[in-house]
C-alpha cells in the first residue's frame, strides 16, 4: 500500500501582499476628505432645513430631495476654498434644478456655513415659497396657439463682495422677454448669475439649467454700471415658474433619449435615399408618434452640427406652417420644446464616446445650418477669403413638421 502524504499550503504566505502607490494613497485620503465634507454640508444644511436626513441626502416635504456634491477644494493664504454642486429633485421635474455654489472660510467649518447660507437664501427661497404659494406673481405665456398660466416666485439677490450698493432686482432686465421661455413643463426655473473681477465680466441666464445667451445680453447695461474693483464681486438670483395646468405631455425624457439613441444608430448607417426612409418608419414605429419622430430625426443632425462646428446659435426655433406662397414661419424658444435638450443630453453622451469622425459627418451632413454654412464658406473661398464657422452667427433652426395637428411639447 502507498501512502501519499500531501503538504498543506500556507495560504497567508501565498498571498501577495497589496501594495499600493502614492498617487493611490493619495487619492484615498481625498476621497474620504471630500465625504467628510459632503456629510458636514448635509448637517449643516439640515439645521436650516429641519428635513430628514436618509441615505446620505436630504428629504423635504412635497416629494423634494436634496442631494450634495462637492467639486474643487483648494487653500490660498490660509483660506478655504469649496465649491459646492446640490442638486435638488421632485417628479413634477422635468430634469434636476442644479445649483453650484463657491464659498470660502478660513476653516472648513466656515466655508460650509457659507455654502449652506447662500443655497438657503438663494435658489431654497423661491422652491419653498413655491411649496407654499406664498406671494406668487402671476405671468401669462401664449405661443404657438397655446396659453399657460404660470405662478413666479422670486428670491432675493446673493451678493458677494459687494459693498455700498443698493441691491436691485436683476429679474427686472429679463421679464419683458422671459416668459417667451416658458413652455408646457409644470417647472422652470431660471438661474442669473453676475460677475465682475477688475476688468473681467461674467453673465450666464439658464432656464432649466441651460445657458440663453439672448438673455444673458439683456444684462449687459446692468453689468456695466459696476465699479471695476480689485475684489471678486458677484450677484445671483434665482426665480421658480410653476405652470397652473397639469403636464400633459404625451412622453418623457426616457421615450425620447431612447429613441435618439437608436436615430444615431441608423444614421450613420445611411448610405441611400432608401435607408433614410426606412429610418423614418422605423423610428416613427418606435415613438408611436409621427410628430415626435420628426422632432429627433430633424433635430439630431443640427445639434450635433452646431456641437461640433462650434458657430454661435441663438436661443430660437422657426416652426415653417403653409406651402409655397402662403407658407409663413413662427418664432419660439428652443426651452419651449421639450425634446430640444432631451436631443442635446443625448447628443452630448454620444460624442462623448469618441466616435468615429466619419459617424460624425455623415450625421452632420444632413444639418441645413451645416449645408447653408457651407455655401457660405465656399462663396468667400471663391473671393479669395477665409471664414471659421466660430465667425458665424445662426439665430435659431428652421423646421416643418408634416404630422397633422402637431403640437409642441
Amino acid at each position: 500500500m502507498t501512502v501519499a502524504f500531501f503538504k498543506k499550503k500556507n495560504k497567508q504566505a501565498d498571498e501577495v501582499e497589496e501594495v499600493k502607490t502614492d498617487e493611490e494613497l493619495a487619492k484615498e485620503a481625498e476621497d474620504e476628505k471630500r465625504h467628510d465634507v459632503k456629510l458636514m454640508l448635509l448637517d449643516k444644511l439640515n439645521e436650516k432645513l429641519n428635513g430628514t436626513l436618509y441615505d446620505e441626502c436630504i428629504i423635504m416635504p412635497k416629494g423634494f430631495t436634496i442631494d450634495v456634491q462637492v467639486g474643487r477644494m483648494e487653500e490660498k493664504d490660509g483660506v478655504k476654498f469649496i465649491q459646492v454642486i446640490y442638486i435638488i429633485k421632485n417628479d413634477l421635474f422635468d430634469e434636476p434644478l442644479i445649483d453650484p455654489v463657491d464659498s470660502q472660510g478660513m476653516t472648513m467649518e466656515e466655508a460650509v456655513g457659507m455654502a449652506s447660507e447662500i443655497f438657503f437664501g438663494g435658489v431654497w427661497h423661491p422652491l419653498n415659497q413655491s411649496m407654499t404659494k406664498t406671494n406668487p406673481q402671476h405671468v401669462s405665456v401664449d405661443f404657438l396657439r397655446q396659453h399657460y398660466d404660470f405662478d413666479m416666485y422670486c428670491q432675493s439677490v446673493v451678493r458677494i463682495g459687494v459693498k455700498e450698493k443698493q441691491p436691485v432686482k436683476i429679474l427686472n432686465y429679463l421679464m419683458g422677454e422671459l416668459p417667451k421661455y416658458l413652455g408646457s413643463k409644470k417647472y422652470y426655473w431660471v438661474r442669473i448669475y453676475l460677475a465682475k473681477f477688475k476688468e473681467r465680466q461674467m453673465m450666464e441666464v439658464r432656464v432649466n439649467g441651460s445657458v440663453c445667451p439672448q438673455l444673458t445680453d439683456l444684462l449687459k447695461p446692468y453689468i456695466e454700471t459696476w465699479e471695476d474693483s480689485d475684489n471678486f464681486v458677484c450677484e445671483k438670483q434665482y426665480a421658480i415658474f410653476v405652470n397652473r395646468a397639469d403636464d400633459e405631455c404625451p412622453f418623457d425624457k426616457e421615450t425620447v433619449m431612447d429613441a435618439a439613441k437608436k436615430t444615431i444608430d441608423m444614421m450613420v448607417q445611411i448610405r441611400s435615399r432608401e435607408d433614410y426612409l426606412a429610418m423614418i418608419d422605423k423610428l416613427e414605429e418606435i415613438t408611436g408618434d409621427q410628430g415626435l419622430a420628426s422632432e429627433i430625426r430633424i433635430f439630431i443632425p443640427e445639434i450635433m452640427a452646431k456641437l461640433t462646428l462650434g458657430y454661435r446659435e441663438g436661443d430660437s426655433l422657426f416652426l415653417l406652417e403653409g406651402e409655397g406662397d402662403d407658407q409663413s414661419q413662427i418664432e419660439f424658444k428652443k426651452t419651449q420644446l421639450r425634446t430640444y435638450f432631451y436631443l442635446q443630453q443625448a447628443v452630448l453622451e454620444y460624442l462623448g464616446t469618441r466616435p468615429d469622425k466619419d459617424d460624425v459627418t455623415r450625421i452632420v451632413t444632413n444639418s441645413v445650418a451645416f449645408r447653408e454654412m457651407k455655401k457660405v464658406t465656399d462663396q468667400m473661398k471663391e473671393q479669395g477669403k477665409e471664414i471659421k464657422p466660430t465667425d458665424l452667427f445662426v439665430p435659431g433652426t428652421s423646421y416643418k413638421i408634416g404630422a397633422e395637428n402637431y403640437r409642441v411639447w
